[in-house]
Parts: C-alpha cells; structure tokens; sequence
C-alpha cells in the first residue's frame, strides 16, 4: 500500500521545495475520515485515494491538485463536507473536490453510445478547474487497474465508458502514456482473448528482437556522439491497443504488422532534432510516407516529434521519434508539463497561452445556467464529424468538420466576414484555406478595402458563409465588371481610333442598349465586363454609324472573375482591387515584372513579363498590371536548391531561410543514387529583393550545389 512518505518522496522529485504540510493533513485527515471504510479488493479505502494522489505526483501535479486527490472522495463517500474541507484546505482545494464528486455523481441511464456522447460533453461543463479533470482521470486509471476485483457486467460497462471517454481525454491533454494504459487496460476487459493474444506476441517478439534492439541502440549512441550530440535512446514495443487497433484497420494478421518496435531519441535542442533525423536516415532507407514533422506543425495537444520510420536491421521496419528533453516532458506530462506553479496560478505566460481554450471553455461553460444548451454545444475535438473553436474573447463556435477561418468569420458578423483578409489560429498565421481544429483560438484579420473572393466558395463550409459570399458577390460584380468592361471598350475603342466619349455618345450604341433592355449607354459595360457582349461589338455599332469599316467581333470574355486577398495587392490599368489571379505556371511576386492576360471565367490572370505561357497568346487580350506597392503582401515563390546527401543540412537550409524573415509554407526532398538530394522549398515572400537575400543565404552553406528559383 502507498505511504505518505511515498507521495512525498514523488513531490521532492519534481518540486523539492515545495510546502508538504498540506499533503501531510490532507492524508490524516483521509485516514479519519475513512476510517472503516474496505474496497471490493478487501483493501483499507484509503489505499485508493493515496494510489491516485501517487498518479498526481507522476504527473508533476501541484501540490492543492495533489491534495484534492487525496481527499476527492471524502464529501461522496464520507460525513465530509465542502464547507469543512473549506476551513482545513482552502476554497482552492475545495473547488477542485467540489468539481471531481460532481463528475462522480453522473450516472448512465442506457448503455448506449448517445449517453456517452453526453457524458463527454458534461464532463467539461462540471469542470470548475482543468486540474479537476486530471484528477478524475488519474482517478479512472487507478479504478481500471484494479477493475478485476468486480464482477464481469461492470467491468465491461466501466471499460467501454473508459474507452469512448476517458482515454480520448487523456490523449486531448496530451497525457500519452495514461492514454495507453487505459486503452490496454480496456481491451483487456473488452476483448479479453484478443487482448491476451496480442500481449503474448508482443512479449514473444520482444524476446526474440532484444539482442537486435540492443544492436540498433548502440548503433545510433555511437553515431550521435560523433557528431557531439549528446543524445539518449529508449527502446519500446508498441502498446497492445495501437496493435490491435492497426490489425483492425488494415484487416491483417499480428505477423503482417510492421514497426513494432520503435526508438526515442532525445536530444538537447531543436537543431539537433534534426541532425539526428539526418544521421538515421543516411544509415537506413527511410520508408517513403512516413516522415512527420510534428515540430514544426505540433498536434493539437502541443505534442512534438519528428516521426520517421526506416528499414533496419534484417528489414525489419523500425519507427524513430526524436524530440528535446522538452518535448519529451510534454509528451510524457502532457498539459502539466506546461504548468509551472506557484500558489496556484500559472506564472508562465507563453506556456498559458498554449492552453488559454481550456480555461475559456471553463469560463465559458459557467454561462450557460441550462444544461440541454451546454449538452447540445460543448464537444470540443472528442468527436470528429464537428469542430469547436473559439474566438478571442473565448466564446465557442461550432462548425462542420473541414470548416475554415472564413467561415468563422462569417458567423461572428457579416461585416467582419466580408474584409476578411487572413486569420490567426492559436496566434500563428494561417492562409484562409485552413482547416480549424478543436481547441483553436481564431483572431481575424480585417481590411476595410477587402472584398470577399469568389474562390472562396469552393472551401468554405457553412451554408451562412456561401450564402453571404454569394450576396456580396452579386452586390459588387456590377462595379468590377463595369470596371473591366470600360477598360475593354477603351482598348477596342483605341484599335479603330475612336475614343470612350465616341462610344458613350453614339446614338447607334444608345438604341443598342434601349433594345437590350439596359437603361443607359453606361449600362452596356457591365455585360461587356461579364463577356455577355463583345466590346468589339459596340465599336463596330459607331463604325458603321460612320460609315467606316469595321472589325470582326471578338468575344472577350471575362466571366465572375475572382479576386485575390490583398495580401496580393494588383493594379489592373492603374485600377486597384480589381478581380484577378495568378499564373502557376510563373508564381509572380511582389518586384516581378508583370502583366495581366483576360481570361474566360478566371478574371485577370497575373503573369511574370518573361512568362512563356504568355507567350503567343491573344495579344489584344493583354493588360496593363502593376504591384500596387502601398500595401504589404508576401506569396509564395519556389526555390529548388540541389546538395550533398549528408546529415545537418536540412536544418542549415531551413535556418537560413527563416533567418531572413522568410517562411516555408511546404518543403519536399528528392535523393538521388549519386549522393545528392534536390530540395523544393515554397517559401513566403515579399519581394524579388527578399528573395535574392535568401537566396544568396542558401548559397553561403557549405555542401550545397545550386540555388534557383523555380517556375513550378
């Protein structure tokens, strides 16, 4: 049984100075309180209390969090109160009792999956403090792993309650290693024989690998110390469940199941991380799809690593995850890693940030006085079909999966939806296109000059925001076609040496429109701007009122083009936001020359002057472009950078990018037989000066071959 002196030796570890004395009253007070009390395992009930308290401890819990646990069965269970444990404890321990026996009084009315989805949603809305929840799933894994001592109908009722509920928690906390515990320990219950089956392969498999585990460890120790890296290496099998759960999926059998082994590589900072990912992948043939960079894009529970799976010794697949001694406390503690302490209260600003969701659904959860309205809203990211995210002032939003910044902005104000011209998510910036998890923060950024793009209609979600989107568009395409189509008349205009007031003034052209159904000369420029009527067309209505030969129609069409955010400010003849897009095929950038091509359906397309495309196409459908230099945009420009094969130069590349203000927005590499490896970089960039200076960085590494920016 656990000690008091077993707690507080768990507390020294993490926290040596830390105040033990309300450990030390919390347990005497326990033990008096419970005095008499035997669980099912004819063990004293006191055992259970001080085994979760234990839990805590591991979890480098604070010491109030410690306390509760210790004592969070005593109001249930016992003649305590809240008001005594008040007096003796403090309201903060209170609160966090409070919060773990309300969540113990809920209570299942079917065995159905719809009472589990409620039970999910209530557990958030019960929570007076996130501490309370770590305290009921530490709680939970010490009820499962006694589980055996009750009869087999609770355990499998408990177990699937564990399953759905308990161990996505865990995971959403970042609490991995709870996580798989609960998940073995469920299966067990569940599924005992598969279980069983599973667990005893494993042990056999891990017999048999040992000597080629201990082979693989030494390999890369010694490897890493070459480089000076000063890394340490933890060997483990995967856990039954996540074996299971893969034999399950691909419908294979135990034997057909690779990596079932898989390394930790810690090392002492992110470089490094790096390096070591270098240094594995020139020892062994990586498995093509399995690399993640969790570092660079951390899960939503702030998990970081860099995952990598390569063919090892005798072929066997073998998973690698390299991380710092920092991510590995996260990965181990989940949110408590973040959580430094002292009486009470976060005093680490950055690492609250983080988990500023958290307390904003706690703030915002006590609200809602009616329970059916917090039931029917509060899901957060445990089911998949919807997305809950918050706004700045922490209110929760609920979306349909796949559901994007627009969107989000759309259901805040029609307004704010309509100068929407990018968003922060979790205070990083994101492109409008990004898909919103559970627990994001999103902040969105406005212009008063922007205009909702028509392109957005085929990523946004909602019906609210199509709908929206599609209002303004009809509201405003009058003006951009109007726009569009007196340029066009002009140009037309200039062919036959008449000029704009030629045309406008022209009887031919005003009983044109009149039969047209159109109000006003001034009309006509809309359906010329849409391509409904060729602009060649009413110049040749005034030739021929002249008497002079005309020319034959051309049909220019420019048909609902779009726009582009102005983060890509454009001037279309001298003209600012005007409806255009971009050439892939040249990728133009702020600093580039350029020029505008009338095309049918996509607006003004955006081309470099050097474009080959552009090249041989209609040149009467060609338009004067400009940057309009007056506002700051960044796109993406492609660079292709061909080097040595060799560890560490990965980091260096993406170092000296980012040294000159400059973000990748995506990265892929091509190794080749001669021992060199072609890197693409899609680099986020102001202008051809930013991109010559990052250019030249790249350049100045030592082991790379060329450098050049690349069209596609």
């Amino acid at each position: 049984m656990v000690q008091l002196i077993d707690i507080i030796d768990a507390i020294r570890v993490y926290n040596p100075g830390a105040d033990v004395e309300p450990v030390k009253k919390a347990y005497a007070y326990a033990e008096k309180v419970h005095q008499g009390q035997i669980r099912r395992s004819g063990e004293p009930y006191l055992h259970h209390p001080l085994e979760v308290a234990l839990i805590l401890c591991g979890l480098h819990m604070d010491i109030p969090s410690i306390v509760a646990g210790i004592l969070h069965d005593t109001v249930e269970d016992t003649v305590a109160t809240l008001e005594e444990i008040e007096s003796l404890f403090g309201t903060e321990v209170r609160l966090l009792v409070d919060g773990v026996t309300k969540l113990s009084q809920i209570r299942f009315r079917t065995t159905e999956e719809k009472q589990a989805e409620n039970f999910r949603k209530m557990i958030m809305a019960m929570a007076q403090d996130i501490r309370v929840i770590m305290i009921k799933v530490s709680d939970r894994l010490h009820n499962m792993r006694t589980l055996f001592h009750l009869p087999e109908h609770k355990q499998v009722i408990i177990a699937r309650e564990t399953l759905d509920i308990y161990a996505p928690i865990s995971n959403r906390l970042g609490l991995q290693q709870i996580k798989m515990e609960l998940e073995d320990l469920c299966l067990r219950y569940l599924k005992p024989n598969v279980f069983h089956l599973i667990n005893t392969k494993l042990e056999q498999r891990q017999t048999e690998r040992q000597g080629e585990i201990d082979e693989i460890k030494n390999v890369i120790l010694s490897k890493l110390h070459e480089h000076n890296i000063n890394g340490k290496l933890y060997g483990r099998m995967k856990h039954v469940y996540s074996v299971h759960r893969k034999m399950e999926k691909q419908h294979i059998p135990f034997d057909e199941v690779h990596d079932i082994v898989g390394f930790r590589v810690i090392v002492e900072n992110i470089q490094q991380c790096y390096e070591a990912l270098g240094i594995i992948h020139s020892m062994w043939r990586p498995v093509p799809g399995r690399f993640k960079d969790y570092i660079a894009m951390p899960k939503a529970n702030h998990y970081q690593s860099l995952h990598t799976t390569v063919i090892c010794l005798h072929g066997e697949r073998v998973e690698f995850q390299i991380r710092t001694k920092e991510m590995h406390d996260i990965a181990e503690h989940g949110i408590a890693a973040h959580w430094q302490y002292k009486e009470g209260k976060l005093v680490n600003d950055k690492d609250e940030m983080k988990f500023k969701w958290i307390r904003r659904l706690l703030q915002w959860q006590r609200e809602l006085s009616d329970p059916t309205e917090f039931l029917d809203t509060v899901k957060l990211d445990l089911f998949a079909d919807d997305v809950y995210v918050f706004t700045p002032k922490g209110e929760l939003r609920e979306f349909p999966n796949g559901s994007t910044p627009v969107d989000f902005s759309y259901s805040v104000h029609t307004n704010l939806g309509n100068s929407t011209i990018g968003a922060k998510v979790n205070g990083k910036i994101v492109p409008l296109r990004y898909k919103l998890k559970s627990g994001d923060t999103v902040e969105i950024i406005k212009q008063k000059q922007q205009r909702p793009n028509k392109d957005w209609l085929q990523f946004v979600k909602t019906s609210r925001a199509k709908a929206k989107i599609r209002q303004f568009l009809r509201s405003e395409e009058h003006d951009q076609s109007a726009a569009i189509g007196k340029n066009l008349l002009e140009k037309a205009a200039e062919r036959t040496h008449l000029s704009l007031s030629d045309i406008l003034s022209s009887d031919a052209v005003e009983k044109f429109a009149k039969e047209s159904s159109y109000d006003s000369v001034e009309k006509l420029l809309v359906p010329i701007g849409y391509g409904k009527i060729s602009a060649q067309q009413i110049v040749n209505l005034v030739l021929t009122e002249r008497g002079a030969e005309t020319k034959s129609p051309e049909e220019i069409s420019v048909k609902r083009p779009q726009k582009p955010s102005s983060r890509e400010p454009i001037k279309v003849c001298g003209m600012s936001n005007m409806l255009v897009s971009f050439g892939k095929c040249c990728n133009p950038i702020a600093g580039d020359s350029i020029l505008g091509y009338i095309t049918r359906g996509r607006g003004v397309s955006i081309h470099r002057s050097d474009c080959p495309r552009i090249i041989g196409l209609d040149p009467e459908r060609t338009i004067e472009a400009e940057w309009d230099t007056s506002v700051e945009s960044k796109r993406v420009a492609k660079i292709k950078v061909v080097c040595l094969n060799k560890p560490g130069l990965l980091a260096g590349m993406t170092d000296a990018i980012t040294k000159q203000g400059a973000n990748i927005a995506a990265a892929s590499i091509k190794t080749s037989d001669d021992n060199t490896a072609t890197n693409y970089f899609d680099v986020e960039i102001k202008d051809t000066a930013q991109l010559r200076f990052v250019m030249k960085a790249l350049e100045r590494i030592s082991g790379i071959i060329s450098v050049e920016r690349s069209n596609g």
